[in-house]
């Protein structure tokens, strides 16, 4: 699995997780994005159907009808009924997440000690692929 962890400086949250939905859907996969926080799960929705008008990107909430048939499915849990196989943890609150084969963690920089635990606590995993974003002027560069 491959565990991405980005810090996010320059763009509001909403905008990011555009992006990433972007790129997940253009590779033809589905995505499940994950926030305890109602409130922010409708501001994300309202970004994806916003992101642009020739590719707005269709989501719904997990429980919503159809909510399985979304390609981009908005929840609290980590279930993917939509049968996504990347995940955005958008509310920067790791979970352990087997059976996706890519999840990103989102985190602002007042989270970046909770994520570093997350980080650290993925050493010695053999079955992770880690690796760590921020934001640089507006681009993201990888830095571990």
């Amino acid at each position: 699995m491959k565990l991405d962890f980005w810090q996010y400086t320059d763009d509001p949250l909403e905008k990011v997780v555009a992006l990433i939905a972007k790129r997940v859907l253009g590779e033809g996969a589905r995505l499940l994005v994950v926030s305890d926080d109602p409130a922010q799960r409708a501001a994300i929705a309202r970004a994806l159907w916003q992101a642009g008008p020739e590719s707005f990107l269709a989501n719904g909430e997990a429980d919503a009808p159809g909510g399985a048939d979304q390609p981009i499915l908005l929840s609290a849990e980590s279930a993917a009924s939509n049968g996504a196989s990347h995940l955005i943890l958008a509310d920067g609150v790791f979970r352990d997440t087997p059976g996706f084969a890519r999840t990103f963690l989102l985190f602002p920089p007042d989270a970046a000690p909770a994520a570093r635990a997350a980080w650290r606590a993925q050493d010695g995993r053999e079955d992770v692929e880690r690796a760590y974003f921020t934001q640089e002027d507006g681009r993201w560069v990888k830095k571990g």
